[in-house]
């Protein structure tokens, strides 16, 4: 059985994205982007709400090639590329690069998934995540934190109904403040 991770930059105050969409608290911190590099290449199958699929589909597919690319950008570009990707949407008709689209229940597709043998998937998208959280399908939590309140916008959490016992296996400080903690969904 594969491993589902959500993980995200999120502000202090549990926000992956201020009013208006704005990610631009999370601004460019170093090592936070290598630790995401990393993790990139732990993955083998990443899912992707519509939302999120476009930001990402609009950048990286060409971001190694961009002048000024750094070492970084381009191995995350390529490890981004070379990742099977799942996109779930009921508005778009088609998605390209290295993705499929699914159209109709997303948790019944990411519960096939996951019952499949591989490496561990990573989920990305607020909706998305939500339903698949709502649904006990997220093994871990990978939360890098930047001490930046909002107040408002897109929460990384969603309402859920029951309660969700979490182990904690992973704390790591990076500069300007910004702390990584990882939790294990306890069953």
């Amino acid at each position: 059985m594969r491993k589902l991770i959500f993980g995200m930059n999120v502000t202090l105050d549990g926000y992956i994205a201020a009013p208006g969409d704005d990610i631009s608290w999370g601004g460019p911190v170093e090592e936070v982007f290598l630790f995401w590099c990393e993790q990139m290449r732990t993955i083998s199958m990443s899912l992707y709400g519509r939302k999120l699929w476009e930001t990402m589909s609009s950048h990286w597919p060409t971001a190694d090639q961009q002048p000024g690319a750094t070492p970084a950008e381009i191995d995350f570009a390529r490890s981004w590329r070379d990742t099977p990707k799942v996109v779930f949407s009921s508005t778009l008709d088609k998605v390209d690069g290295n993705a499929r689209l699914v159209t109709g229940d997303a948790v019944a597709e990411i519960t096939r998934l996951k019952a499949e043998d591989g490496g561990p998937m990573e989920i990305a998208g607020a909706t998305l995540a939500a339903a698949a959280m709502r649904a006990g399908l997220i093994d871990e939590y990978l939360i890098v934190t930047y001490p930046v309140l909002v107040g408002g916008g897109t929460p990384f959490f969603t309402a859920l109904d029951d309660w969700v016992d979490l182990n904690l296996v992973e704390t790591r400080a990076f500069p300007d403040g910004v702390l990584l903690t990882r939790y294990e969904t306890r069953r």
